[in-house]
């Protein structure tokens, strides 16, 4: 089952090569939506020129050489050259009626992709903060996305828990007892844990010492010094599912793939550039020069792959990384969503793994950028003492809110189903802020604002879920009966027309967010579908409505909800049973 559009594109292309040659053959007609009709066709005005001919001609040839009496009940020339389409009624009631029987909705499976896609990453005994929101959010949209639309979805949770400062954090968790009130804050709040461990190395040179001496031992590979390394992890690995239990995002244990991962490869990844001829040394560090990238002044800029002190850093460990993703997990396409100002680097260790031969031509790689998230003031968002805002906090305020609102409209709920409530509410209000928005743009966080009832909010779409199960509470019916899948569908009315127009885009429109990457064209197209809902309930009585029709609107607003829930869970948010 196809969107309306989709469907008649075959048709259109043929009608072009019949009214203007086999040299035609493959023509993409453009189809965009009109005032004038369901759908405008602008074809005539790009092919006029290659066929000599004045727009309006091509345009009437066109329409002469189509057959589309069975979709259409009018085909019209109009303007300089554009076609307008109006769909049948009765075309339309039959497609909408095939999506209602349609488990998937009309979402297509494409053909199988092994993807990983790297996302989130925090730090091990750092806190999540505000900037943490949108790598994981948007990562976990598209990985509920991709496996949907059919394929092999591989996450990778790229936590940093290897390097220089793990040394300081043993000796300081040694330090105080690894049952003390202090370790319990590796749980609680990463960041005294670690800010505890900073103050003492900054002024405490034993500590120090020590510290850089355990940071050997650990390099080294000694069995105690890794046994209270994995201990730290698991602490704050217990910290990061808080997290992800309360945005509801996917990722589990079994997706760490941290950067301690690819230790034991890194010598043997600058030895093979070494011995391909790609890295130099140059001032006692091993680097890759590529052509085309330069820093200040026009100097080449380098790729460091082991640093002058023999250590390695981020450019060695991401070369290892898609190396293993490409060798070890047969990756046909590989997504990092990460920071914007990621993007020089990466560029630099995708060229260089190519040169090597370790990411052939045919494994795509895309850097899913993330921007910022702004404060009122337009700076990227922080606490009122310059810190960034703890990812937890963020949550918690907005569950709160969440709270404080259905306290004021809905007094009468039990508690544990108002907190629940809350929490669907407030988590969902963050999330669609952020997803609705592209993803390499900047926004500014407005609480408030995410929380209404009323515009582009998640609330929005959460309570035009909730409105349409009020209809079948009305009748003591279960939404998701296989009556309201198999039921007759008309359509008299526009509002009807203009809903079922919009259900029918749905398959398009996730197929498009699996190809693009963009979870903000799902969150539009919910946003709209909830304002074609919104009129239909207005115009269109469904409970009061003749028996036929009645039956008929059950279906569609059984559809309905059906494509808001499916289409907001793909983007991670829940719908409340009441609101």
């Amino acid at each position: 089952m196809v969107s309306p559009v989709a469907a008649v594109t075959p048709s259109l292309r043929t009608a072009i090569e019949r009214a203007l040659g086999a040299e035609f053959a493959g023509a993409d007609p453009v189809l965009r939506p009109s005032q004038y009709a369901d759908v405008q066709v602008n074809a005539a005005l790009a092919l006029a020129k290659r066929a000599k001919r004045p727009p309006r001609d091509v345009a009437a040839a066109i329409v002469d050489a189509l057959d589309l009496t069975r979709e259409c009940s009018a085909v019209e020339v109009s303007g300089p050259g554009f076609i307008n389409l109006t769909f049948r009624d009765s075309w339309l009631a039959d497609l909408v009626s095939e999506q209602a029987a349609d488990e998937r909705l009309g979402v297509p499976t494409q053909p199988r992709q092994i993807v990983p896609i790297d996302y989130s990453a925090p730090n091990v005994a750092k806190e999540m903060h505000v900037g943490h929101l949108r790598t994981t959010v948007v990562g976990d949209a598209l990985a509920r996305t991709l496996e949907h639309l059919g394929h092999d979805v591989i996450r990778q949770n790229h936590i940093g828990d290897w390097g220089t400062p793990f040394g300081m954090l043993i000796e300081h968790l040694l330090d105080v007892g690894e049952d003390s009130p202090e370790a319990a804050l590796l749980e609680t709040d990463p960041n005294a844990f670690y800010q505890g461990a900073r103050e003492k190395f900054d002024g405490d040179p034993e500590f120090a010492t020590r510290s850089r001496a355990r940071v050997v031992r650990l390099q080294a590979g000694d069995e105690a010094t890794l046994a209270i390394w994995r201990r730290l992890i698991g602490l704050s690995t217990v910290y990061f599912n808080r997290i992800y239990t309360a945005l509801d995002v996917t990722l589990t244990d079994a997706d760490l793939a941290g950067e301690s991962t690819y230790n034991d490869e890194l010598a043997g990844i600058c030895d093979e550039l070494e011995a391909k001829g790609l890295a130099t040394m140059s001032d006692g560090a091993l680097c890759v020069f590529l052509p085309g990238f330069t820093g200040r002044e026009g100097k080449p800029l380098p790729l460091i792959v082991r640093k002058s002190d023999g250590g390695y850093g981020y450019g060695t460990t991401d070369l290892a990384t898609i190396r293993h993703r490409v060798r070890d997990l047969h990756a046909d396409r590989v997504l990092y969503v990460v920071g914007a100002p990621q993007a020089l680097h990466f560029r630099m260790v995708w060229q260089t793994a190519r040169l090597a031969g370790w990411l052939p031509d045919d494994v795509e790689v895309v850097h899913v950028q993330i921007g910022n998230v702004l404060g009122e003031d337009r700076k990227i968002l922080r606490t009122r003492s310059g810190a960034p805002l703890r990812l937890m906090s963020l949550i918690e305020e907005a569950v709160a809110k969440a709270g404080a609102h259905l306290d004021q409209a809905r007094p009468d709920l039990p508690p544990a189903e108002r907190d629940v409530i809350a929490a669907q509410v407030g988590v969902g209000a963050i999330k669609y802020a952020d997803l609705s928005v592209a993803h390499d743009s900047e926004y500014v966080f407005d609480l408030d604002r995410m929380l209404a009832l009323v515009g582009n909010t998640g609330p929005y779409l959460q309570y035009a879920a909730t409105r349409v199960r009020s209809i079948f509470r009305g009748i003591d019916a279960d939404p998701g009966h296989a009556q309201f899948a198999q039921a007759p569908i008309t359509l008299a009315e526009p509002s009807e027309r203009a809903l079922a127009l919009h259900l029918l885009d749905f398959g398009q429109v996730v197929a498009a967010v699996g190809d693009e990457l963009e979870p903000h064209r799902l969150c539009t197209y919910l946003f709209e579908l909830a304002q074609a809902f919104s009129a239909f309930y207005e115009n269109c009585p469904v409970l009061k409505a003749e028996a036929d029709t009645r039956a008929s609107r059950l279906a569609l607003c059984a559809l309905t909800l059906r494509v808001l829930d499916g289409g907001l869970g793909l983007i991670g948010i829940s719908t409340p049973d009441q609101m």
